[in-house]
């Protein structure tokens, strides 16, 4: 038995999908820990662009089992409908290769139609959430208020909890809080039976999964600088990123751990509200958004956020690093690293949770030659140029964890993988 588990090492967007669907291509399972459909892994296959936001990657593989563990929060529309346009798309059998923990808190359209009041509220202070019901989910999970998957084949206790929490918003919103509860418990008349085959008990489903020679993968959702306890805060999401959350979300054991990998991309972007020291809105901020297709993101000047990156490494303890979208890189003359801050002519010694002192933080760069060449084509570590090398190695170094695999563009063959 083998278990790898994928984490994002930024702000998300690093480019999680690409490994896990590498990784899969001989695993028996593929598992997701915590979040919702606010992820969004694109795999691309032989031409063909695979979208998953709340299911595994691991669908792509024919072999592969898929599981939605206890720590995800669970849209079942959105469920439906991904496996519905993975199997227009021509995988085969999705729908009897994913199971549901019976313990996932549903996600349910009430909670989108909170979510967007919330950010309302906030006004100038908004979070920039994707508006999908996480947060809200996440609340009345630990206000004990939530929903669990068991809950809906007991018909009426479902009803009764949802027209709790109903009430209570309503209290809350008046006449701002649109939604219609009957439609929500009609739709749910439908799914009860049709969802029966999916749901499992997922402490016993992980427990037997690593008690045989079963070769795991870990996807995880998301990325730690947007952990709800080590992330930039307030403007996370409202789930566990983490090794930690890995292991609470499916009840997995630490010591079958094999390896952690962290995906880190060759420049940095983040998604929604919050401080981001090296954001560049100009010229070359532009051209990485068009190369990267980074589109609706705040993206960094030609700089590696390599600070974030060690502050990461410090809660996730990565065994080795994804460098992904290198070839993103190719053209620029000169490559900005983010190594550190200064308050008051003072390095601060990790990433900073008061978010004054981020705001007066003076970025300190360190500047490598670009390479000027092609990337695309690499295969092995020693196909790229030498100047892409020494950024690769002057990552490892900084950081203290090897590069093991390395992404030079978007279709699978595209990764270099290094002993």
């Amino acid at each position: 038995m083998t278990i790898t588990v994928i984490l994002g090492a930024q702000w998300g967007d690093e480019g999680k999908g690409k490994l896990v669907d590498g990784q899969c291509q001989e695993a028996q399972l593929c598992a997701r820990a915590a979040g919702g459909s606010n992820a969004g892994h694109l795999v691309r296959v032989n031409g063909v662009s695979y979208s998953f936001h709340l299911l595994p990657s691991g669908l792509i593989n024919p072999k592969c089992m898929n599981f939605i563990g206890s720590g995800v929060v669970f849209h079942v529309p959105t469920f439906f409908s991904e496996l519905q346009e993975l199997e227009e798309k021509g995988l085969t059998a999705v729908h009897d290769r994913i199971l549901v923990s019976d313990r996932v808190n549903v996600l349910l359209d009430m909670h989108m139609a909170v979510d967007g009041l919330e950010e309302r509220e906030l006004g100038d202070a908004a979070i920039g959430t994707t508006r999908r019901g996480i947060g809200p989910c996440y609340q009345t999970s630990r206000a004990r208020t939530g929903i669990k998957l068991t809950d809906v084949f007991y018909p009426d206790l479902f009803e009764q909890k949802v027209r709790r929490l109903a009430d209570g918003y309503r209290k809350r919103f008046g006449e701002l809080f649109e939604y219609d509860v009957e439609g929500e418990l009609a739709r749910f008349n439908e799914y009860r039976e049709t969802l029966q085959k999916y749901v499992v008990d997922g402490v016993s489903f992980m427990r037997s999964a690593q008690e045989s020679n079963t070769k795991i993968v870990i996807e995880g959702a998301n990325a730690l600088m947007l952990d709800v306890d080590y992330g930039s805060y307030p403007f996370v999401t409202s789930s566990s990123t983490t090794l930690a959350g890995i292991i609470g979300g499916l009840a997995l054991n630490p010591k079958n751990i094999t390896e952690t990998v962290g995906v880190v991309k060759a420049y940095t972007t983040r998604v929604g509200a919050g401080a981001f020291k090296t954001e560049d809105t100009e010229e070359i901020g532009t051209k990485l958004q068009e190369i990267g297709r980074e589109w609706g993101t705040s993206t960094g000047r030609r700089r590696r956020y390599l600070v974030v990156v060690k502050y990461s490494n410090s809660i996730n303890y990565y065994d080795s690093l994804n460098l992904t979208k290198l070839d993103v890189l190719d053209t620029f003359e000169t490559i900005k690293i983010a190594i550190a801050y200064k308050v008051d002519g003072v390095e601060l010694d990790s990433y900073p949770a008061d978010l004054d002192i981020l705001n007066r933080a003076e970025v300190v760069y360190h500047e490598m030659p670009g390479w000027q060449k092609p990337t695309t084509n690499a295969r092995t570590y020693y196909d790229l140029p030498k100047a892409a090398r020494d950024y690769v190695e002057y990552i490892e170094k900084f950081v203290g964890v090897k590069v093991k695999y390395i992404g030079t563009g978007p279709d699978r063959e595209a990764m270099v993988q290094r002993a």
